[in-house]
């Protein structure tokens, strides 16, 4: 049997294979590169940026629960401006895609960060519209339909790159948001971000996280985010990048499977950096069993009869 083809097609987008790194989870991607091959991986999502740099909130940042991670970074990044002149060139030498995640505090601020990335080379924006830490007005961007769409709309009208937006899963209808923002000419979801969380040390009887709260992720997250893919999916023709809880081949194919037509790996970055290149092969394996020639074969598989 002859080399299986991995490589998938998100809207506008072009991957060499369906797995990236997710935003926050793998810095710029110089962090890793004594550990990881970049240049096998499908795609690198940045850590997200913001217009100016922002110190994040206060430690502890950090706290395990069983099954996952709760983090309260804060969004901490150096700011656009100096992500293009002092990681962006780095990350150029490599075959991964890059996709920049954004996020503001106002449909003008993500504008305006769309505009200026547009000219860099870069390959894609991610749109986080759904971290539990940026508040406006007390609400999430993303949890209602008409915002979600106003923020897209934004971005998509200050670029010329593939938009994606990350969708929260704090919403009553994922469907309704991610109906949303494909109207406003996103190329594609990424879902799912974290959920809020908190954890208390009962010997301080204190906040174990330094914000009180912030945002959960690991294994714990996949069978939520799996079944919310499996919603969109069947819904929405939008190419739907899954993300929650993926350690291993096994949990990416799940995805694939549903409908997911890319994963992006994140917590389990922190365990085994390597996570992504074993998937990688996991995944090609996995078809040369089955006898799969493509990948397309096995996106959106899944039989609901038993």
């Amino acid at each position: 049997m002859g080399e299986v083809n991995l490589q998938v097609k998100l809207g506008r987008l072009v991957l060499q294979n369906p797995v990236m790194v997710a935003s926050g989870t793998f810095g710029y991607g110089e962090e890793y590169t004594q550990l990881v091959d970049l240049n096998q991986l499908g795609g690198i999502v940045v850590k997200g940026l913001s217009l100016k740099p922002k110190v994040g909130n206060p430690p502890p940042r950090l706290v395990e629960v069983p099954c996952g991670l709760i983090n309260a970074i804060g969004l901490e990044n150096i700011g656009v401006e100096r992500f293009i002149k002092e990681k962006l060139p780095f990350l150029k030498q490599f075959k991964a895609k890059i996709i920049v995640n954004i996020f503001g505090y106002s449909p003008e601020e993500y504008a305006q960060l769309a505009e200026i990335l547009s000219p860099t080379g870069i390959d894609a924006i991610e749109v986080n519209i759904s971290c539990p830490n940026i508040k406006e007005g007390g609400r999430l961007f993303g949890t209602d339909p008409q915002t979600a769409a106003l923020i897209t709309k934004s971005v998509c009208e200050h670029t010329h790159l593939p938009v994606f937006v990350k969708l929260s899963p704090q919403v009553t209808d994922i469907v309704a948001i991610a109906k949303a923002v494909m109207e406003a000419g996103a190329d594609g979801v990424s879902m799912i971000n974290t959920i809020p969380a908190m954890a208390v040390d009962i010997h301080t009887r204190r906040p174990k996280l330094g914000n009180v709260t912030g945002g959960l992720s690991g294994p714990c997250l996949k069978p939520i985010a799996l079944k919310l893919v499996w919603e969109v999916v069947k819904a929405l023709d939008i190419p739907v990048i899954g993300i929650g809880g993926i350690t291993c081949a096994e949990d990416a194919l799940e995805f694939l499977i549903t409908g997911a037509k890319a994963i992006q790996i994140g917590t389990a970055n922190f365990v085994n950096p390597q996570t992504a290149i074993e998937v990688i092969a996991g995944i090609r394996h996995y078809l040369e069993d089955c006898q799969l020639k493509d990948i397309h074969e096995l996106i959106g598989s899944l039989e609901l009869s038993f």
